[in-house]
């Protein structure tokens, strides 16, 4: 050990004498001798050298401190009042770095032709600091602010995990661009978030027709932490913007989650919020995709964007075809798909009222394409075949009157019953349904989208009679649509309308036992949203239907951890035994 003045605080007068030990020497080992600066080995030789030590440490605190002649006779007073060497010459530094950083990002920001010729050669002269703490954060300043770093420099971050996770975003792009793999190992866990919180959101315990997965805007959930932090990613960058494309696109071929077209759309329209033309205007998406956010936003796609969608449409150019792939997913998105369906339930009834047959409306044609070309999204991707599916005419012949003849039933039923009693028929209600609607729902899916819809439509109507004929028939579906999360979360919530209609055994025969039930047990999902649901309806619920209800829906053992340890299971369990319990 040597008992020495601190050589690299202390400088001018020498100070009080601070124990160093070797071991601190070495950590003085650091590259800034390329920079004309003495280090610890430099002082180690000079104090091994010399015979008179406290003179060599004296000229050497001379040499490397800070050159300003007037500080020299000034610092003794800070040993007077006895503040520290090493306190002062920190503050010092630690000023000078601020401003030093302040003065690159003016640089960058400036106008000079040469401006990041200044920063490449202040980037030489600090990079061989970059792992020394209290340089570190000037070179990352400069990496931050360097349109195109050395290739070697980036090589440098990239192979070190420190270096890596310290430096900011916009080297971390340069890296990224030219590293797939380092950039989807980045994303993914977002990605994962992003289904994680879509998923927690359609099976969340709040039960209400107001409050649902539908009820965000589109600016409110391009709020969302995923979504700002993949915009943040991307900046103004292209090629990482079709990157993050291509992986939704394989993620959603993989797993057939909508989510991820909900993702597309959002991404795009958080760039058009930052007004980042760089993307936007080599999107061929992107002016569709701006106007169908826009109906997403009212709920309702009117004439005049009707016709604005169906230009882009029609616009798409022989030999750009594939611009229909990303078209689809933007159409698959379940906020445009719910859009769709809602204005095609409003078209409808105003059909009724004109007493005017499908066929004959253009809005609905064109509404019914985009629910095709939305539906048929995986299949165009899997496939490769870009090419617009062709809607079955028969959907808008035969289905959607027999549909229309369902409600022309209720309404003349509804009619019969306010007549006075002695104009009053035997007409009954119709418990049947035409076998075009029954056929429709389980062979094509975009008449299976639409008649999901119609059966919310009637249960926020509180239409007790129509839900009950209509219910059973969705026991069977296209490829299982009505026990899909989506539709279940939205009728359940619907069903909260009707609460007082469970305390009749024939109404909950016909909820439970006649649709929910029929596939609980092989669809864990139903189970859950049986449960979210009774969460909210047992006080409702017959006691004795009740008891047998919590017997069926007991989890089975292979699910059983799932859903016993669900928060809506254990509810249900100690809010029925209260309600048992009381007189």
């Amino acid at each position: 050990r040597w008992a020495v003045s601190d050589p690299l605080h202390h400088y001018g007068s020498p100070g009080p004498p601070v124990i160093w030990s070797p071991n601190f020497l070495n950590q003085l080992k650091l590259p800034i001798y390329i920079l004309g600066i003495s280090n610890g080995e430099d002082l180690k030789e000079t104090l091994t050298n010399c015979t008179e030590p406290l003179k060599a440490i004296d000229q050497f605190q001379m040499e490397n401190g800070i050159l300003l002649p007037t500080l020299q006779s000034a610092l003794p007073f800070l040993d007077l009042h006895g503040t520290p060497r090493l306190e002062f010459h920190q503050s010092v530094f630690d000023e000078l770095r601020e401003k030093l950083m302040e003065r690159v990002a003016i640089i960058a920001e400036g106008k000079d032709e040469d401006r990041y010729g200044k920063l490449e050669e202040l980037l030489e002269k600090s990079f061989p600091l970059v792992k020394m703490p209290s340089i570190q954060p000037v070179v990352m300043q400069v990496l931050k602010h360097l349109p195109k770093v050395p290739e070697k420099k980036l090589k440098t971050v990239m192979a070190d995990k420190e270096l890596y996770k310290v430096c900011s975003v916009e080297v971390k792009r340069q890296i990224w661009q030219d590293n797939q793999a380092l950039f989807g190992d980045e994303v993914s866990p977002l990605l994962k978030q992003y289904i994680v919180e879509k998923e927690a959101a359609l099976f969340s315990s709040d039960l209400s027709i107001l409050h649902n997965f539908f009820s965000p805007s589109p600016k409110t959930r391009r709020q969302g932490e995923v979504v700002l932090k993949l915009t943040q990613m991307i900046g103004k960058n292209v090629k990482l913007y079709d990157m993050v494309l291509q992986f939704l696109r394989t993620l959603f071929l993989r797993t057939r989650n909508v989510h991820y077209c909900t993702l597309r759309a959002e991404l795009l329209m958080s760039l058009h919020d930052l007004d980042i033309s760089e993307i936007c205007s080599v999107d061929p998406c992107h002016k569709f995709t701006w106007c169908l956010d826009a109906c997403i936003r009212e709920k309702f796609v009117d004439g005049k964007r009707a016709r604005e969608l169906q230009g882009f449409l029609d616009g798409v150019k022989k030999g750009q075809e594939q611009v229909l792939g990303d078209l689809s997913m933007i159409l698959c998105d379940p906020f445009a798909c719910n859009t769709l369906v809602l204005s095609i339930m409003r078209n409808l009834q105003e059909l009724l009222s004109q007493e005017s047959l499908p066929r004959d409306s253009p809005d609905l044609m064109l509404l019914l394409r985009m629910l095709s070309l939305g539906q048929g999204a995986w299949d165009m991707i899997d496939s490769q075949v870009f090419k617009e599916p062709r809607l079955d005419l028969e959907v808008v012949t035969r289905f959607l009157p027999a549909m229309m003849s369902v409600v022309v039933d209720d309404h003349t039923f509804t009619v019969e019953q306010k007549l006075p009693s002695e104009e009053k028929s035997s007409l009954s209600y119709p418990t049947t349904l035409p076998d075009a609607f029954n056929r429709y729902l389980q062979e094509n899916r975009v008449a299976c989208e639409m008649g999901l819809y119609y059966v919310l439509h009637i249960a926020k109507l509180r239409n007790k009679n129509a839900l009950q004929r209509l219910l059973p028939a969705l026991v069977e579906t296209y490829n299982d649509m009505a026990f899909g999360d989506i539709f279940l979360h939205l009728l359940t919530g619907h069903l909260t309308l009707l609460s007082d209609e469970f305390g009749s055994e024939e109404f909950c025969s016909v909820v439970f036992d006649g649709f929910l039930l029929t596939s609980f047990s092989s669809k864990e999902n139903v189970h859950r949203h049986t449960l979210r649901m009774l969460l909210h309806l047992q006080h409702k619920v017959l006691p004795s239907y009740m008891e047998t209800l919590m017997k069926t829906l007991e989890p089975p053992k292979q699910n059983y951890k799932e859903v016993s340890s669900s928060n809506s299971y254990k509810l249900i369990t100690y809010q029925h035994r209260s309600l048992i319990t009381l007189p």
